[in-house]
């Protein structure tokens, strides 16, 4: 019965408002994990209330989950639920009235300038053939650029990138679009790395091979460079950098992208448009840069906060 529920709910969540594949395997870990502790108890979706979801939650808190995982699978059993409710297969949603367990208050890891100048410079020189280092310089380039996801970047289409856009086009969560200016580096870089794609392309066809429509091709089942796999390379390219590899991730680039963007004086609505963030709250993790930037303002130009 729960399998059949979980099943009906993500096909739904991906039918009708695009859930992304990742989304969906998160929600469908998170309400198997529901089910299986509901089942200790002996009960199941049907038969659960208020008190079994809160109880659920107190029992994730106890295992020492982190507060954005808590918010998940709260989030997950309330979509289900509403998904219920309107199937017809309960008469209420008992997660409706429970309040999350709020955001957590540490600020995202992030990159200097320096440090990323030196990640940038590295990627043209880590990689074991001439493809690959122009593949990796293009992908640091694009990154640091757009501040686009992982996942987005790992499957961008090669259709994307044609013409020397000055404007890339990104396809996020739900399906929803945006577009994000490129820098003359990236430019450059997507424009080089599209000339050998382009002679890529010539060899496969002229061999009878398959050729790819990700901008990033790989052979494996995707089509394109996995996350993983790209997880991977970011290490090998901070190691080369003499960045310590601890600090860099895809995500640690994408903190950066938006905190320097906001030093360097961009409007926090920019940076949500270019996040491609739902909502403002989300992008507001970044005001300690814009507070410190304040602050050094004031210090600098206010005439009461001169030494006399």
């Amino acid at each position: 019965m729960s399998e059949r529920w979980v099943s009906a709910f993500l096909e739904a969540a991906a039918a009708e408002r695009g859930a992304a594949t990742n989304t969906q395997l998160a929600y469908g870990r998170d309400l198997m994990d529901f089910s299986g502790w509901l089942a200790t108890r002996g009960r199941g979706f049907a038969e659960a209330d208020r008190a079994d979801v809160e109880a659920y939650l107190v029992h994730c808190d106890a295992q020492g989950f982190a507060t954005s995982t808590r918010a998940r699978r709260l989030s997950a059993i309330k979509q289900l639920y509403r998904f219920a409710f309107e199937e017809g297969w309960r008469a209420d949603n008992p997660a409706i009235q429970i309040s999350g367990p709020g955001r957590d208050k540490r600020l995202p890891k992030t990159l200097s300038m320096e440090e990323v100048d030196r990640l940038l410079d590295a990627a043209t020189t880590t990689g074991r053939t001439a493809d690959d280092r122009l593949r990796n310089a293009c992908l640091m380039q694009v990154l640091y650029a757009t501040g686009m996801r992982v996942s987005e970047l790992v499957s961008l289409p090669l259709t994307a990138a044609k013409g020397d856009p000055r404007m890339l086009l990104i396809k996020g969560k739900g399906g929803k679009e945006r577009m994000v200016p490129l820098s003359p580096p990236a430019r450059a870089a997507l424009a080089t790395w599209l000339d050998r794609r382009d002679a890529q392309e010539a060899l496969a066809r002229k061999g009878g091979r398959a050729t790819s429509p990700h901008l990033f091709a790989s052979r494996g089942k995707s089509g394109h460079l996995t996350r993983h796999g790209f997880y991977v390379l970011i290490k090998d390219i901070a190691v080369a950098a003499g960045v310590s590899p601890a600090k860099v991730t895809p995500h640690t680039l994408r903190h950066a992208f938006a905190t320097h963007l906001l030093e360097n004086g961009a409007d926090l609505r920019a940076i949500q448009t270019f996040l491609g963030h739902a909502d403002l709250a989300t992008t507001e993790i970044y005001t300690h840069v814009l507070e410190e930037r304040l602050k050094s303002l004031v210090l600098e130009h206010h005439p009461l906060a001169r030494e006399p």
